[in-house]
């Protein structure tokens, strides 16, 4: 058994040290230490994504997350290819991929609450795009749109079960207290983000 000790490393550093093992040496099984749970979410799900079935435990300072080889093949783009919305075909035509990035709670500058009714409205109306939007990811204060008492819980809860990708960032959720407290999306790390924004065909910001 191999064993990474990614305790006290940044997101995404223990996605990426993982990744590096497995393409490398390929181990049957392979041990990843991480102290939040943020990480052991991270790594639990790419274990997943790289036909390994993830175990997690709980130690004095962290989390224990094992992966075993399942013998499955893995996908194409693992990295995010067990998102939903994200599975292609091999020559299947695809729509235009649009990602939006919401890096907080409420639009523009001014009267926060009329930022707030703003930001509302806009993700209320987010699914009048079709089916060009195909991910949705919520970083920094943005987190707070996933969690409970968000005023909008209920509209990306119903974007995520019609098939959109919504990421939420584990290391924003970790810093707000918040990890807990999301209620829809899947937690995670820079290292999504960035494939997501490589993949995508637009990128719109908020």
């Amino acid at each position: 058994m191999k064993e990474l000790d990614c305790r006290k490393q940044a997101c995404p550093a223990p996605v990426l040290m993982t990744r590096q093992v497995i393409a490398a040496e390929a181990p049957e099984t392979l041990t990843v230490h991480v102290d939040n749970e943020a990480a052991c979410q991270n790594v639990s799900r790419f274990f997943a994504s790289k036909a390994y079935e993830a175990t997690v435990e709980n130690t004095e300072d962290g989390f224990r997350v094992t992966g075993t080889r399942s013998g499955q093949d893995a996908q194409a783009f693992a990295d995010v290819a067990e998102l939903p919305g994200s599975a292609q075909e091999a020559g299947q035509k695809t729509e235009k991929k649009i990602m939006v990035m919401i890096t907080t709670d409420r639009m523009g500058y001014g009267d926060e609450v009329l930022g707030k009714k703003l930001m509302t409205n806009f993700v209320n109306t987010l699914n009048e795009m079709g089916p060009e939007l195909w991910r949705l990811v919520l970083v920094n204060n943005g987190v707070r749109l996933a969690v409970t008492g968000s005023e909008v819980l209920s509209a990306l809860q119903q974007l995520e079960k019609d098939g959109l990708a919504v990421l939420v960032c584990g290391t924003c959720l970790d810093h707000y207290g918040l990890l807990e407290h999301k209620q829809t999306g899947q937690t995670t790390n820079m290292l999504d983000i960035v494939t997501a924004m490589q993949l995508a065909d637009q990128v719109i910001n908020i």
